[in-house]
């Protein structure tokens, strides 16, 4: 296995038109033979690291991706959706891909799946061996894409539906539920049942751009009622019950007077709800707690924690919908933006409004 080198993007190499990108393209913009872009490419031949470095650059900018498909069917593309997400480690992206299979179904359309574990280093890898076999179109989670993931997706020639998230600019159409949004709403609905001593518990924000937005939001409500976050928890890796307990225990001992937990997603506000359940605080009038996401999953809990319902599975749906009729022709212009409302369930953590 080569070593890969990441090259970085440069302002001095002229984009070519809309349209599928060919070795031509990158041939004109590194100023060397198509033969030596394909031998570059596929990692043939005898090339100097010159000359590779210069190939490289130039299809990186340009967002350049390989055909796989050969021969006869060089031309055309595979019925196949794209449909590259962080994580299938909770219950949030099974649910958006239920929404998606929906869809698809009833159409030539077949789903499949990449990964990127939130790096932006991993699905420019996934993206770009998605689109070497040119599928139909992309269905990608989030808005915010390194400038090569950016490039690949303006220059793949066929439907882009970003999804979960629509505070940024989209590279084509989008469906999702503003983040900064939810967070304002939480934040309004927790002091209007009378909680001001409020800790923030939550993924680290650098990669979980949904949950930071959600923070910011969380954050500016607060501050417009005189009330700032009193004590913040945070962690890396997957959203798991064990580490809502522990992160729970760790700022109830530190910060003995909170009276409100607010936790980036269910599954840690669940962990949360059940350690407070075993050390006999009563929730939620001596605390309350709040997640995000609403998932069905968690309403077996003893006692129905508060929540956002983020829409998932209507977020799958319409966007599948968007790339089966933009396919189909039923569609004719790209750029659509489909923003849902995020809706607030109380549960049974949340003090009822005075």
């Amino acid at each position: 296995m080569t070593d890969k080198k990441i090259i970085p993007m440069t302002d001095d190499i002229e984009i070519p038109p809309r349209r599928p990108l060919t070795l031509r393209d990158v041939s004109e913009a590194s100023g060397v033979s198509e033969m030596t872009v394909s031998r570059v490419l596929r990692n043939r031949g005898d090339v100097s690291l010159a000359t590779r470095e210069k190939v490289l650059k130039a299809a990186k900018t340009l967002g350049y991706v390989p055909n796989k498909i050969a021969g006869a069917l060089a031309s055309s593309r595979v019925n196949l959706v794209a449909v590259i997400i962080p994580s299938m480690s909770n219950m949030v992206f099974p649910e958006v891909m239920t929404g998606i299979s929906e869809v698809l179904d009833d159409t030539p359309l077949q789903p499949v799946v990449g990964v990127t574990n939130y790096l932006p280093e991993k699905e420019e890898e996934v993206l770009f061996e998605m689109l070497s076999w040119r599928p139909s179109g992309v269905i990608i989670a989030g808005l915010e894409h390194s400038d090569a993931s950016r490039a690949m997706l303006k220059a793949a020639g066929v439907p882009v539906v970003e999804i979960m998230d629509v505070d940024g600019e989209p590279v084509d159409a989008v469906v999702g539920i503003s983040h900064r949004r939810a967070g304002r709403e939480m934040a309004r609905a927790i002091v209007k049942s009378g909680y001001r001593n409020i800790g923030f518990l939550g993924t680290k924000m650098p990669l979980d751009h949904r949950a930071r937005k959600r923070f910011e939001g969380f954050t500016e409500a607060l501050a417009k009622e005189g009330i700032e976050v009193m004590d913040q928890e945070f962690y890396s890796g997957g959203s798991a019950l064990a580490k809502g307990r522990e992160m729970t225990e760790t700022m109830l001992q530190r910060s003995e007077d909170i009276d409100f937990l607010y936790y980036s997603n269910d599954m840690i506000g669940a962990g949360g709800l059940l350690y407070c359940l075993d050390q006999g605080i009563k929730v939620p009038s001596d605390l309350g707690l709040a997640g995000f996401n609403g998932v069905e999953l968690l309403d077996g809990l003893p006692r129905k924690l508060a929540t956002m319902d983020s829409g998932r599975k209507a977020i799958g749906r319409e966007a599948a919908r968007i790339i089966a009729g933009r396919i189909d022709g039923s569609i004719t212009e790209g750029g659509q933006r489909i923003e849902l409302t995020p809706k607030l369930e109380p549960g049974e953590t949340l003090r009822r409004y005075r």
